[in-house]
């Protein structure tokens, strides 16, 4: 069994706690888990506790449908989809051999509320305009990861992107792609999810009109010529 660092947000049912263990097991287990964080210990924090630092904003606990994008082994995603049983959680995941992962994760920890898409985030023609949330960590640059959610995202829905220490200029062109998406960005919060963790912020975005048309772009576009140049 593990325990949670945090206050309220972060407090689960012993159900809860036993399906994350089991995640974590499979981390340490797994040959084929795609992370370098495996040992229960470090990854309780590295992983768990830095997913469930998003509970912290209102717009995450009422999300009903989130996409997880770029899942890789599984963070945020499977971590939100456990404390958010009430929410459907999309693991979209472009390689084969991760999302193979997630469908054993999901099955061993008994995680009925995630399922695991085969896609690349542009190509996920069935999420468009979707998801009340979307959620991406260490995936991209801001401007990329803007581009990737947004058309995902109904009306009013919330992106939150996971980054590490603030950088004006970074920021900034964050802001011009997000104009062009019809994203707003209307916080980014510091969250010290476990102890010892340094400059780690949550960038959140509302859809505040229509994603253009135009987008998103063909798979490859948004890394080689992204946003807010």
């Amino acid at each position: 069994m593990i325990e949670l660092p945090g206050g309220p947000s972060t407090r689960l049912s012993a159900g809860q706690i036993s399906q994350l263990s089991v995640v974590l097991r499979m981390l340490e287990s797994d040959e084929h888990a795609p992370t370098a964080v495996r040992a229960a210990k470090q990854a309780l924090d590295v992983h768990v506790a830095d997913s469930l630092a998003a509970l912290e904003l209102d717009s995450i606990r009422a999300a009903r449908t989130i996409a997880d994008l770029g899942s890789g082994a599984g963070f945020p995603g499977l971590a939100l989809a456990v404390a958010l049983p009430a929410a459907e959680v999309s693991l979209v995941e472009s390689q084969r051999r991760r999302c193979e992962f997630l469908e054993r994760a999901c099955a061993g920890a008994q995680i009925e509320n995630a399922r695991v898409v085969w896609a690349r985030a542009e190509e996920w023609r069935h999420g468009l305009a979707g998801n009340e949330a979307v959620v991406a960590r260490a995936l991209a640059a801001p401007p990329v990861v803007l581009e990737y959610a947004a058309p995902l995202l109904v009306l009013g829905g919330s992106l939150v992107d996971w980054r590490g220490r603030r950088a004006r200029q970074e920021e900034d062109r964050a802001a011009g792609a997000a104009a062009e998406l019809g994203l707003e960005r209307v916080e980014i919060r510091k969250v010290e999810p476990f102890p010892g963790a340094r400059d780690h912020h949550l960038h959140l975005y509302l859809k505040v009109r229509d994603t253009p048309a135009r987008f998103p772009r063909r798979a490859g576009m948004a890394r080689k010529r992204p946003l807010g140049g």
